[in-house]
């Protein structure tokens, strides 16, 4: 049967207040433990949540913080987080302000560090890991990158102790023809979040589950979230939220698109009244009506 039954709806993982009530659940240590290592790629005995708390049940959740903040036995900081939708963004900016977010975040977290009586090499390391449930580098194959400070062109490390983890869960698919026992902890991770929630690929999913005791055990909290009635009526009203805000968004932008049309237009229509342009091209040039353009021609 597996951990997760094929005929159970689920909530999706990979939504952001799913994704951290999963993480800072009580039971959920080994996943963290699992995550974590993964991640500074070596094992970890030990490791605390420091921001265990969910932002309060309501529609504009959105604009808390849904990220998991960790200390590990070393002291290193690793802040983890699950970026579901796309941030606003700038026309062309190809993510520049997620991606210049997270290094904000990351500086932050890293100079949050009491630096007194103490050299600024012996700072501990901190790692801003971000899941995206979208496309951050188009022109890059892997699924994961991992940015760091190095020399334009040489490649030089300046400095090692801070790490921008990307995880782009919509590249996973040469990850998922991988054999289960080839697969990295990580890219088991990555798989369950991105496709629990899809009965096609529940099998798979709970292969990989059964392989591990932190993914078995993320499997079973995602369970019991799943059939905890308040849950999902948050993770309704959050979905309702969203997709309004999406359309009003869009309605916004149209309705931006086409005031800056019309506005051209009337710039157009005024040039061709200064060129003597007959009144009839200038209707079919811009789409303007007559009496439109006879008002701008009263006004010139």
């Amino acid at each position: 049967m597996g951990i997760i039954p094929k005929d159970s709806d689920i909530l999706p993982p990979y939504d952001d207040r799913i994704f951290k009530a999963m993480l800072v659940a009580p039971e959920a240590k080994p996943t963290l433990l699992l995550v974590s290592s993964a991640i500074i790629k070596r094992p970890v005995i030990d490791v605390t949540v420091l921001n265990n708390e969910l932002p309060v049940s309501n529609t504009n959740e959105k604009a808390e913080s849904f990220d998991v903040n960790c200390l590990i036995d070393d002291n290193t900081q690793v802040d983890i987080e699950m970026q579901a939708n796309h941030m606003e963004e700038e026309a062309g900016s190809n993510h520049g302000n997620l991606r210049a977010r997270s290094i904000y975040n990351l500086c932050d977290l890293h100079s949050s560090q009491n630096s007194k009586s103490k050299e600024y090499d012996k700072l501990k390391r901190t790692y801003q890991v971000m899941f995206c449930g979208f496309t951050v580098f188009p022109d890059r194959t892997d699924y994961l990158n991992l940015f760091s400070m190095r020399h334009d062109i040489d490649n030089g490390l300046l400095y090692n102790s801070i790490q921008a983890m990307f995880i782009e869960l919509t590249k996973l698919k040469n990850v998922l023809a991988k054999p289960i026992e080839d697969m990295t902890d990580i890219e088991k991770f990555s798989i369950f979040l991105w496709y629990a929630k899809n009965p096609d690929y529940r099998e798979i999913v709970n292969r990989l589950l059964e392989s591990k005791e932190g993914l078995a055990v993320a499997g079973e909290v995602l369970m019991n979230i799943s059939k905890d009635e308040r849950e999902r009526a948050i993770f309704r009203s959050r979905r309702i939220a969203l997709a309004d805000l999406e359309s009003n968004f869009a309605t916004v932008e149209n309705r931006g698109k086409a005031e800056g049309r019309a506005e051209s237009m009337t710039t157009v229509a005024r040039t061709a009244l200064k060129m003597k342009m007959p009144l009839n091209d200038i209707v079919k040039l811009t789409g303007l009506t007559l009496d439109e353009i006879e008002v701008l021609r009263e006004s010139e």
